[in-house]
């Protein structure tokens, strides 16, 4: 194992995820923001704006991860463009994760009954009004569970920004690993951190989704 023990490699490991952790903060929290804008789009009555919003989520769904991620990184710095990897990951981890977001709550949305609408529509209120005082609060409750469920999948897809030399848990596995010559060793303790940052999620979307279902 070189001149690193197992809690160097722990050590640097853990040091590495903190990156993890917050890159999927940034694109959890900012593609979420997105993916409200991108909702609203979607759901509004006019029809240039659905369009779009059908483009968008069609495109970032449609595509992989790991192009996105190239053609920001990559294809911007051919445009004399200097776009670091903190840059790039969180841009396009951000586009990915508002894509998803937007149409889980879409159906999220859709779920409301359509009487809550006609009912709110009633009393003269308009679009915003009636997604912010009627539709929204309904369809929240429906939307936290798959909310948290698919936070799972970004924090597992910033593995995808070690392509473009964003140093996160897999980057720096991979550095260890070449270091150490123990890559089963470095990659089983990765494994074993992305298991302790997803099971909990997991495990909490499950319980919420119980709790939701009971409830009704």
């Amino acid at each position: 194992m070189s001149d690193f023990s197992l809690w160097d490699i722990i050590r640097n490991l853990l040091l590495a995820g903190r990156w993890t952790v917050l890159l999927s903060l940034i694109a959890f929290v900012c593609g979420g923001l997105v993916g409200i804008a991108i909702l609203m789009m979607r759901t509004s009555g006019a029809r240039p704006l659905r369009q779009f919003a059908v483009m968008y989520i069609e495109l970032f769904q449609g595509t992989p991860l790991l192009m996105q991620l190239f053609l920001l990184f990559f294809g911007l710095s051919l445009t004399g463009m200097q776009v670091s990897p903190w840059l790039a990951a969180s841009v396009a981890l951000t586009l990915f994760t508002s894509a998803y977001l937007a149409e889980i709550w879409r159906g999220c949305v859709e779920a409301v009954p359509r009487g809550q609408w006609e009912a709110s529509a009633s009393t003269a209120m308009t679009y915003m009004e009636q997604m912010r005082h009627v539709i929204l609060p309904q369809a929240l409750r429906i939307a936290v569970a798959p909310t948290v469920g698919f936070s799972v999948q970004v924090v597992k897809a910033t593995a995808v920004t070690s392509i473009i030399g964003f140093v996160e848990l897999t980057k720096a596995g991979s550095m260890i690993s070449n270091a150490t010559f123990a890559p089963f060793t470095v990659y089983g303790l990765i494994a074993l951190m992305y298991f302790c940052l997803c099971f909990p999620l997991s495990l909490y979307a499950r319980r919420l989704e119980r709790k939701m279902n009971v409830s009704r």
